[in-house]
């Protein structure tokens, strides 16, 4: 039921507030796999690693290893794989070194874009990653859902997100804008854009916590209708508070006094 699976987003929210120093977010961009013609599978452009704690991002990009490889950016294409090999062998390495977090992403579910993704890229490429296990994972996407049902925001669900909270994110680019960045070779712009987004995912991430963030969602849609989903509902609601301890204090006074009468 609703109101189960918002407690529980709830919770885990509450878990990540308590102890941040446990919680890395990650993004990556890749190659449109719409506008691939001979079924590879996307190569990998950029990684960043955001510790929530500290909010310092550690990256692993294709051109910052063309450049300690000497290879200029124009000349990135015709290297692509022994470059995009040495990237994931770093991110690998840093993935193992880091194995106690939990690893909190959007919508990185599948074969298609997600971990699974990144490790068949580097098998595809010659190397052996390290699996990070599926309960280390956390989908912010999915956690959103659940907390505050799937009318939460429009779609594209995070663009508009960033509309509803006011949120400027400079650098930040959108599925089309990535591929057309991919199509004309501009890493460094699809870097940035993927920088920014651990930025922003931490930034929604924060307004849930706190309970601040905006959505479209009506209250029965976040608690549920049940009588617990009201009960939910009422004890996080403030003003519900003020006046339900105002209501208290005047059904006891009333009590006291007639009894005081008895008496």
């Amino acid at each position: 039921m609703q109101h189960t699976r918002h407690n529980n987003a709830r919770k885990l929210f509450s878990e990540i507030d308590l102890n941040p120093q446990n919680y890395l977010i990650i993004h990556y961009s890749c190659e449109s796999f719409y506008d691939i013609k001979d079924g590879h599978t996307p190569r990998i452009t950029s990684i960043a690693v955001y510790a929530y704690a500290t909010a310092q991002t550690d990256s692993f990009s294709i051109h910052k290893v063309a450049e300690k490889s000497h290879i200029q950016i124009s000349d990135i294409e015709l290297h692509y794989d022994e470059l995009e090999k040495k990237m994931l062998d770093e991110f690998f390495a840093y993935a193992k070194e880091h194995s106690n977090f939990f690893w909190i992403h959007w919508n990185m579910r599948d074969i298609n874009y997600g971990f699974k993704a990144i490790e068949h890229r580097y098998s595809v490429l010659g190397g052996i990653p390290y699996n990070i296990p599926d309960e280390k994972k956390i989908d912010l996407a999915r956690q959103l859902i659940n907390c505050y049902g799937v009318g939460y925001a429009g779609h594209p669900r995070m663009e508009k997100l960033l509309e509803q909270n006011d949120i400027k994110a400079k650098d930040y680019l959108n599925g089309s804008q990535e591929a057309a960045a991919f199509a004309n070779k501009e890493y460094v712009k699809l870097h940035m854009s993927t920088l920014r987004k651990v930025d922003v995912f931490s930034n929604i991430l924060n307004r849930a916590i706190n309970n601040t963030l905006k959505v479209n969602s009506k209250w029965t849609e976040i608690y549920g209708i049940s009588i617990q989903g009201i009960l939910n509902y009422c004890k996080d609601t403030w003003w519900i508070q003020i006046l339900w301890t105002f209501i208290s204090m005047v059904i006891g006074a009333v009590i006291g006094e007639f009894i005081g009468k008895i008496i």
